[in-house]
């Protein structure tokens, strides 16, 4: 078994090396019943364990129930094959017309910027995502940036992946760089969770580029769970708000984690302390692996009403699915 490393350096790159990937060591280090050890190594074997110690220390040790480790434990629900629920819920492939660029929706392409993550969520809907054919040569890169030349429909780019931020700033300065060159281009939006799973991530150089961009800068942030954005956090958003950037949050309607209208509403307020504004909560994209977190449709419109009893209208996130081959989120 691999030992759990020692508390995270403010290197956020060694703090990337330093995750904990093996699943009996993340069981032991929060104190679980050995009967999860079976579950976990189970559901690792489908999708690798990857959490940082800076996400870890957020989570309560002997509580198999916290909202923070149902998000990344491995169950031996992930083997189970549920109809409706595939390896490609989006149909992505359908919409790759070059290496690493999906381009669904019109006025928008993406781009994956990393194949990689800091952290492994157990319901991500790219778990099975071929980033082997997405990781493109230089000169694949160049025929990319055509595509996005090419087209003055397209007038912003996302920057996706895996986590666009787990890349070295000095290639994603690069990358920028060269949309920025692109006249019809007007906004940078990036999806991220390195700052609140290693919030050391937002660093001067990061902040350099980033700011320095004639790009409209838009950061979507991914937190579930109120419990996720500790102070470092909070530093981190404020670092971001100063270098111009519009911060928004999407988060998953997730079983076991959020399901509940009290969390959300202390999710809601608690993003907004933090200077995030609610932009979506998504139902559950139908990932194989991933059916236990699923929430129906009637429940989360329950949910979503209740929640609105309590909370003021820009607080209220928008309850949306993603549904393959349509121009937009659908509202639920």
């Amino acid at each position: 078994m691999a030992p759990v490393p020692d508390t995270p350096t403010g290197d956020w790159q060694q703090q990337l090396r330093d995750v904990i990937r093996d699943p009996v060591a993340l069981c032991r280090h929060l104190a679980l019943d050995p009967a999860w050890i079976l579950g976990a190594r189970t559901g690792h074997e489908l999708f690798p364990v990857r959490v940082p110690l800076a996400y870890l220390a957020r989570m309560r040790r002997g509580d198999p129930e916290d909202p923070l480790l149902r998000q990344v434990l491995p169950l031996v629900a992930e083997s189970d094959a549920v109809q409706g629920f595939v390896d490609d819920p989006l149909e992505e492939r359908d919409h790759t017309p070059r290496p690493a660029l999906i381009h669904k929706y019109p006025g928008r392409a993406l781009l994956i910027a990393s194949p990689t993550c800091a952290i492994n969520c157990r319901y991500c809907f790219r778990r099975h995502f071929p980033y082997a054919d997405n990781a493109p040569s230089m000169n694949e890169w160049e025929q990319t940036l055509d595509y996005l030349r090419d087209d003055d429909s397209i007038h912003e780019a996302i920057l996706s992946g895996g986590d666009p931020l787990a890349s070295p700033d000095r290639r994603l300065a690069t990358l920028v760089k060269r949309l920025e060159a692109i006249p019809h281009l007007k906004r940078l939006r990036i999806h991220t969770r390195l700052p609140v799973v290693i919030p050391d991530r937002v660093n001067d150089a990061l902040l350099d580029w980033l700011g320095g961009t004639r790009l409209q800068k838009v950061v979507v942030l991914h937190i579930n769970h109120a419990q996720e954005i500790d102070e470092a956090v909070i530093a981190a958003c404020e670092r971001l708000k100063a270098a111009g950037v519009t911060l928004l949050n999407q988060s998953v309607l997730l079983r076991g984690v959020n399901d509940d209208v009290g969390a959300l509403e202390r999710l809601s307020e608690r993003l907004f302390e933090a200077g995030i504004l609610p932009y979506y909560l998504h139902v559950l994209d139908p990932v194989a692996g991933a059916a236990h977190f699923d929430v129906p449709d009637d429940e989360a419109r329950q949910l979503m009403e209740a929640l609105r009893q309590r909370l003021a209208g820009f607080l209220m996130p928008r309850l949306v699915r993603e549904v393959p081959g349509e121009k937009s989120k659908t509202p639920l």
